[in-house]
């Protein structure tokens, strides 16, 4: 389960940056702040996971 999550906040990162810079290019800035929202999602998903991970350990 925790590798299936770690695997969605990179996926989640990741679409971020690439719609962000989709929106960038394209002048949307909703679109740029939709990519910078995921981004964060992701960025939270992953922090999550990490502290699961150091209380594990």
């Amino acid at each position: 389960m925790a590798k299936d999550e770690k695997v969605r906040a990179k996926t989640e990162q990741a679409k971020g940056k690439a719609k962000e810079a989709m929106g960038r290019m394209a002048g949307n800035e909703r679109m740029t702040a939709e990519g910078r929202a995921d981004q964060a999602k992701g960025d939270v998903r992953q922090a999550k996971e990490k502290a699961k991970d150091a209380f594990k350990h």
